[in-house]
């Protein structure tokens, strides 16, 4: 798997919208990360940390695709303002948790996530939702 994920602020889905032909990093406040499915992490992130069942959240739309096609190409989405508020809230030691819950469930899946770069993903990703806020924007993912 070779994928490129940036997580990014934008002020609105028009302007994240934007960012899906070049990427976010010239225009926005971005974290890069690599090759790991982040519409299926977001999902499980969400389920970890506020509750709901995986089914339940992909039925609901989630993640919300904002730009570009779900297949062979680029896309930008949103994350949930559910999950957003739980990472902003979630203190540092309910964060590991969260991280260490979530190799776990990648390697049932046959997925090796190391523990101590999943800790890193999502207390950045905490972090950058917590500077978003502050800026009354919202954060959103490209992949490419």
């Amino acid at each position: 798997m070779s994928i490129i994920v940036k997580f990014f602020v934008a002020p609105d889905d028009t302007s994240a919208g934007l960012a899906l032909q070049t990427g976010p990093e010239r225009a926005f406040e971005s974290l890069s990360f690599g090759n790991f499915d982040p519409e299926e992490a977001v999902v499980e992130w969400e389920c970890l940390l506020a509750g709901g069942s995986f089914e339940e959240l992909v039925e609901a739309g989630e993640p919300r695709i904002i730009a570009g096609l779900d297949d062979d190409g680029c896309v930008v989405f949103a994350i949930s303002p559910r999950l957003s508020t739980a990472l902003a809230e979630a203190t540092h030691s309910r964060l590991s948790d969260v991280a260490a819950s979530w190799t776990q469930l990648r390697a049932e899946d046959g997925e090796v996530i190391d523990t101590e770069i999943a800790h890193v993903i999502v207390g950045d990703l905490a972090a950058l939702v917590t500077s978003a806020r502050r800026q009354n924007q919202s954060v959103y993912c490209w992949v490419a």
